[in-house]
């Protein structure tokens, strides 16, 4: 299976970000990203609508919406329309949304983890049900939904789901369901509602793809493993790049470098490395940040050769 990756990254003017886009196509990733942060980031959907006009090949998706705030019917409509206007390039990502403001500026309180999740699967379920052309009626304390059809516009093609969580029951509905299974290495959310704990340990990691694997036991062909990467560092010191996230996390260096959550190392490495998750986690998918568009650009490159 070929190993991808896609590029996330937030609009600050229009010329910066359109050249990005067309520099992250040129460069080989398969996606261009926007993360979904209402009042912290800019809306995914507008920011892709403007970078298909400039692309032609490369996907373009949300990654990932919160589906805590986002309600099926408005978020079906943003999809189909992207999908749309980029000639069938859409993608849809979804988790179950962590950050308390979010919740608060919509009138809503945070639920509890189980809350959140039930939620997420509501909107996963209904979402992808609209995008499919169906009408849809929900009525459970989590998610109501009266009768609702995406009349137009419908998406040029389906459009694919990822589900990023590190949530044993989510990865489990996305092993059995999701087009895309993102795993997020991300532990507990900490008091300022952003940051998190991390989960790259390797007991930790096949955790998660244990969960993933029960889901996709009934499935005729697995869904691809995807990593959300923090950093991307070309170096021929790894371990003074990690020293401090060896210290924060509590990991040691060579722990580090285990984890497909970071890519660090000269590009030697980097390539052994992305090898060695394929062999022992199977992920074949990255998502990385935009500051590692250039640094990157060559491992793409040799991959794909």
């Amino acid at each position: 299976m070929t190993i991808t990756f896609s590029l996330q990254a937030v609009p600050r003017d229009a010329e910066s970000w359109l050249r990005l886009a067309r520099r992250a196509e040129a460069a080989g990733y398969e996606a261009l990203l926007v993360p979904d942060h209402p009042g912290a980031t800019a809306s995914p959907f507008v920011a892709l609508a403007a970078a298909a006009a400039a692309t032609s090949t490369i996907g373009l998706g949300s990654y990932v919406s919160n589906a805590g705030i986002r309600e099926p019917i408005l978020l079906a409509a943003d999809v189909a329309t992207l999908d749309v206007v980029s000639g069938g390039r859409a993608r849809l990502g979804l988790g179950a949304g962590h950050t308390p403001a979010e919740w608060r500026a919509v009138g809503r309180e945070r639920p509890d983890v189980a809350g959140r999740v039930r939620r997420c699967l509501a909107v996963a379920e209904a979402t992808r049900a609209l995008l499919a052309g169906e009408e849809v009626t929900v009525a459970t304390p989590e998610l109501t939904v009266r009768a609702a059809r995406l009349a137009e516009p419908r998406p040029v093609r389906r459009v694919p789901l990822t589900i990023g969580t590190a949530n044993s029951t989510l990865l489990r509905w996305a092993g059995a369901h999701a087009d895309v299974v993102g795993i997020a290495g991300f532990g507990r959310t900490l008091a300022d509602g952003h940051t998190h704990e991390v989960r790259w340990r390797a007991q930790e990691i096949e955790a998660q793809l244990r969960c993933v694997a029960e889901g996709a036991a009934g499935r005729e062909r697995p869904a691809p493993l995807e990593a959300l990467v923090q950093r991307v560092a070309v170096t021929d010191d790894a371990e003074a790049v990690l020293a401090e996230t060896a210290e924060h996390t509590g990991m040691t260096v060579d722990e580090l470098l285990a984890t497909p959550f970071l890519l660090v190392g000269t590009e030697d490495e980097i390539v052994a490395a992305i090898a060695a998750h394929r062999r022992r986690w199977g992920v074949t998918r990255y998502v990385v940040r935009e500051e590692a568009l250039e640094p990157l650009a060559p491992v793409i490159a040799r991959l794909a050769g």
